[in-house]
């Protein structure tokens, strides 16, 4: 298949349509604009609807609404417009309702700024909302990685009848690169999707309520709430078979990046240029950060490695915490970090590579 030139932002939205999405409802904010933007032109051409929303909270709740239908649905949003969302988003988790979001996250705390960040890191991989519920999250670093992941996380959704997060941050969706394009599933298979989904979507039939739902809002059955929660517990436990990891040089490195999305992007470059120098450097990258590839970390020879660095676009670091799960403590980790809108650097990382290895 031929190759477009495209900006993460539509690159996305092209591979939702294409993976079968027919309603998206959002919001402005930068710097997911593009996301909503393209839905706008692009739905329309397929018989889908787009829908600008009067808030984020509107928005997910239409997107609630259509998902509950049957219909393919997605919204997106940046940093504190997923926060406003975060309910709806409990809400069909706790409806097992299957529907995609994107954050293309940016700077905080709080509305903070414009420009990228990953400062978002808890937010999506521990509390993405109330209830403690779980979703897979998965974490792009090019273009053509959030077109694969976006296209592929519709039937992540459907299968678990769950939320699924695409986390990028403000790099991915605003740069532009060169993809292939997955193929565009037809109206036959959009129409056997949405019949497959005839035992628990609310089409105007009458309700099979051994499917309708996960957990009913409002539910004061303590102890069938805990029967749900168990269920859930398990579908949790078996996404263990969904986890995707780059691990990149990493049996005879001296010094391991743990990095995830652009910052892995980077720290691969510096992998690059240490290896060409000789340095024994390798990279760990998370392409599911929930739930977090752990069990890549036993692959780190620690008896030759002097330490694990730490590169993410967060301060205070919060991808870290995941990494010391990983370590066990079986040697030193160190971070390199920048925050708020600033760019990670190969300069930074080359430097923090370079203090650890002459340790």
């Amino acid at each position: 298949m031929a190759r477009v030139l495209m900006k993460g932002c539509e690159a996305i939205a092209e591979a939702a349509v294409r993976a079968g999405c027919r309603f998206f409802a959002g919001y402005p904010i930068t710097p997911q604009n593009e996301i909503p933007e393209y839905f706008a032109r692009r739905l329309p051409e397929v018989g889908g609807t787009f829908v600008q929303g009067e808030s984020e909270v509107a928005s997910v709740n239409m997107v609630y609404g259509a998902a509950a239908a049957g219909t393919r649905s997605m919204t997106s949003s940046s940093s504190p417009g997923i926060a406003l969302k975060s309910e709806g988003i409990s809400y069909c988790a706790a409806a097992r309702i299957p529907m995609v979001y994107a954050n293309i996250s940016r700077g905080g705390p709080g509305v903070g700024a414009i420009q990228p960040a990953q400062q978002d890191y808890f937010q999506a991989t521990k509390a993405s909302g109330n209830g403690g519920f779980e979703m897979l999250v998965l974490a792009p670093s090019t273009v053509q990685e959030a077109v694969d992941l976006t296209y592929a996380a519709f039937d992540y959704a459907d299968r678990d009848r769950n939320p699924v997060l695409i986390l990028a941050d403000g790099v991915i969706g605003t740069m532009m690169e060169p993809v292939e394009l997955p193929p565009m599933k037809s109206d036959e298979e959009i129409a056997a999707i949405k019949a497959s989904k005839a035992k628990w979507a609310c089409t105007g039939h009458k309700l099979d309520y051994a499917n309708r739902a996960w957990i009913q809002p409002g539910q004061w059955n303590t102890q069938i709430m805990q029967a749900e929660n168990e269920k859930a517990a398990a579908l949790y436990a078996s996404w263990e078979k969904d986890v995707q990891v780059e691990q990149y040089m990493v049996e005879d490195a001296e010094v391991v990046i743990a990095a995830y999305g652009v910052s892995a992007r980077i720290g691969k470059s510096v992998v690059d240029l240490c290896r060409a120098e000789g340095k024994k450097v390798g990279l760990i990258r998370p392409i599911t950060v929930h739930p977090f590839p752990r069990a890549s970390f036993e692959n780190i020879n620690y008896d030759i490695c002097k330490g694990v660095l730490d590169v993410e676009m967060s301060i205070p670091a919060q991808f870290v915490e995941d990494v010391r799960m990983g370590v066990k403590g079986r040697c030193p980790i160190e971070t390199c970090l920048c925050s708020g809108g600033n760019i990670m650097s190969r300069e930074a990382v080359l430097k923090a590579v370079d203090g650890i290895l002459a340790k």
